[in-house]
């Protein structure tokens, strides 16, 4: 087989970067998969190679919301694993924060941009090599804001509920390529997001951040959790027909409950968020 990838299972990553993405590059590369990493950081992308080893990785710029761009990275990728694709694992995102109308509406945009169109456009542009490839996997990174919308990341929420809903439908869609798809839906994970997601209704310090995740809570669903925890859940999504990956577990709960009684959602999410977003 030509390319780097001689054969080896290979993974394509956006948002490879830094944080889960990042996490995920190492894992996957460390258990002997090839690893497209992609971002629109180059200087993190560099010294993922430097982690990694230039033999099991290609690396590019990529902005996710660019057809082009990604056509060309998923081209340079194929050209390194004889047109095969694994899995394809959509993770790059942006978020905003602020009440609703704080949020400047291009600001709003940009985040369905990157969180929704881009996802899209990695679906569309990838297929051909997920269905050239015998259990391939497409996986992207929803939130456990896609299972009640969260407080001051309306529009988050909104584009991880439309991922979500676009795994679930993909799911039974892409069976007849033998193409599987399946998401995460990570809780709080100790990632960039994190410290540099603006604060339009507030505004925003790193001191402010980071005080925010020492108060995260030490147990629950909204505990904070290491990018690894969800690259270890993309790892295990591989070998499993599985649909729904929370990170942690205990996310699961709130989609379960919901079901039942949204309402009661809507009076725990209140609380189990009162000591990580300001809600008056």
């Amino acid at each position: 087989m030509s390319g780097r990838a001689n054969g080896r299972k290979s993974i394509f990553i956006t948002g490879a970067a830094s944080g889960i993405g990042r996490a995920t590059a190492v894992l996957f590369a460390g258990r002997g998969w090839f690893v497209g990493a992609f971002d629109v950081n180059e200087q993190g992308l560099a010294t993922l190679t430097q982690e990694i080893g230039g033999d099991s990785c290609i690396t590019g710029r990529l902005d996710v919301t660019a057809k082009e761009n990604f056509e060309a990275a998923v081209a340079a990728f194929g050209a390194e694993t004889g047109g095969r694709m694994d899995v394809l694992f959509n993770n790059a995102g942006i978020g905003e924060s602020g009440w609703f109308e704080d949020v400047p509406y291009e600001s709003a945009l940009r985040v369905v941009q990157v969180n929704l169109i881009g996802v899209l456009t990695g679906i569309y542009t990838a297929l051909p090599l997920l269905k050239a490839t015998k259990n391939s996997l497409c996986f992207t990174t929803s939130s456990s804001s896609a299972t009640y919308g969260m407080p001051r990341l309306a529009v988050y929420s909104a584009t991880k509920h439309a991922v979500k809903g676009l795994t679930e439908a993909l799911s039974i869609e892409f069976a007849r390529h033998g193409v599987r798809a399946a998401d995460t839906l990570p809780g709080l994970i100790d990632t960039a997001i994190l410290r540099n997601t603006p604060n339009r209704s507030d505004g925003s310090s790193a001191q402010e951040a980071e005080t925010m995740l020492a108060n995260a809570p030490k147990k629950g669903p909204f505990r904070l959790m290491p990018p690894s925890a969800v690259a270890e859940a993309v790892w295990a999504a591989y070998g499993s027909e599985k649909l729904h990956w929370y990170v942690p577990p205990e996310i699961a709960w709130i989609d379960r409950i919901k079901g039942f009684s949204p309402e009661t959602i809507r009076r725990r999410i209140k609380k189990l968020t009162s000591g990580v977003i300001k809600t008056d």
